[in-house]
């Protein structure tokens, strides 16, 4: 064989295995692009299924409001104002505390599986760990009623009257050495309630 048929034999092995490489450069290319476009097809939206288009409709304003619906909204203040007329005896709580609050407080308000203990940790506040109760971190007898009246009992909240909440209110001041045995709660005299930690506070300056 001559060195002409040689090179023209090398040549064309050449041409070959550039053309094969094309080949499978071009299918490589062919096949990305194809996955690319399926990958943007299955991102679009179907028809119908707009996020805008499946929000329900807006609730219409309501106006008409009353005041004794607002209330459940709104606390009362430390100064009575807010609270509703009504009244309770310590002696009258005692008896709504076993019935609707024993349960989770315990007996002797020492808390129990569900519920906070309620009396007791004058003076720990700065210890390790406080004692968090009404007696050693309330600072307003209101705030208490406030409480119970929008939260107790635990398993149907606010299904209270207003003298039974009075009424335990003054029971559990009681029992935390608050308020005498011969106490009646209501809007004017809670509000006189001098707490333990009246004075623990202090403005935030804002």
């Amino acid at each position: 064989m001559s060195i002409t048929t040689k090179s023209a034999l090398g040549i064309a092995a050449a041409l070959l295995a550039f053309g094969s490489a094309c080949d499978d450069s071009t299918q490589q290319s062919a096949e990305k692009n194809a996955s690319q476009s399926s990958t943007t097809q299955s991102t679009q939206q179907a028809p119908g299924t707009d996020v805008s288009q499946s929000r329900p409709p807006q609730e219409p304003l309501v106006t008409d409001v009353s005041e004794s619906e607002l209330a459940q909204f709104f606390s009362s203040m430390p100064d009575g104002r807010g609270l509703p007329a009504g009244s309770g005896t310590v002696m009258q709580g005692e008896k709504v505390y076993t019935e609707q609050c024993a349960g989770c407080h315990g007996a002797n308000l020492e808390g129990g599986s569900v519920g906070d203990k309620l009396i007791g940790g004058r003076g720990s506040l700065t210890a390790t760990p406080p004692v968090k109760t009404l007696e050693s971190y309330w600072p307003y007898a209101t705030t208490l009623w406030d409480y119970i009246k929008r939260a107790m009992p635990f398993n149907n909240p606010g299904s209270m009257s207003n003298d039974d909440v009075y009424a335990v209110t003054a029971y559990i001041l009681n029992k935390a050495q608050i308020v005498p045995d011969d106490a009646t709660l209501s809007k004017e005299t809670l509000p006189k309630v001098e707490m333990p930690n009246r004075n623990g506070f202090r403005d935030a300056g804002r």
